[in-house]
């Protein structure tokens, strides 16, 4: 498994080595071992949950205030765009973003460190994606910008198909700045 730093600091991308033979493939998705090399505690992680989305949906971006979380997020079936935006207000990527493809080919992990925005689109009839977090779910720490803000200018791929209440009525990164300090 071959680990590729981000340019956003503690955004790893774990890529597997899938094997394919006559019967399928077989691949290891997740290695505590490989993880801890890079500074990640898997016995840290409490909760598993999977969403699964049509083509166009767009889910994000969401985050937590507080402590907030980290989480090691993969796609399990089909493809999505998946968007960090670094929210850590003593990084100097502050307000950055970077992209990743996530699929059911490549098998790559995503961890995302405490202190990112994270959202993502489906680019296929149907994507599920696979979340390990660290922290239990205290909706008092939810934090939400709205997908389309122009001083975050994200490219997603597709037009947006479905979009939740929650994530349409986002405020907007200014917002979060300011209240962020």
């Amino acid at each position: 498994m071959r680990v590729v730093p981000s340019e956003l600091r503690g955004v790893l991308l774990f890529l597997p080595e899938p094997r394919h033979d006559r019967r399928g493939l077989f691949t290891r998705t997740f290695d505590t071992a490989v993880a801890a090399r890079h500074g990640i505690d898997a016995s840290t992680f409490r909760q598993d949950s999977q969403s699964r989305s049509r083509r166009g949906v767009l889910r994000g971006l969401h985050g937590r205030s507080g402590r907030g979380e980290s989480k090691l997020v993969r796609c399990a079936r089909g493809a999505v765009h998946d968007v960090l935006v670094d929210a850590r207000p003593d990084s100097a990527t502050f307000g950055r973003h970077v992209a990743f493809r996530l699929d059911d080919q490549d098998f790559a992990h995503l961890f995302v460190p405490a202190g990112f925005l994270h959202g993502f689109q489906a680019l296929t009839d149907e994507a599920d994606v696979c979340y390990r977090i660290d922290a239990e779910h205290d909706p008092a720490e939810d934090l939400a910008v709205r997908y389309d803000d122009p001083q975050l200018a994200i490219d997603w791929p597709l037009p947006i198909s479905v979009l939740s209440e929650r994530d349409g009525a986002a405020g907007s990164w200014t917002d979060l700045r300011v209240a962020l300090g």
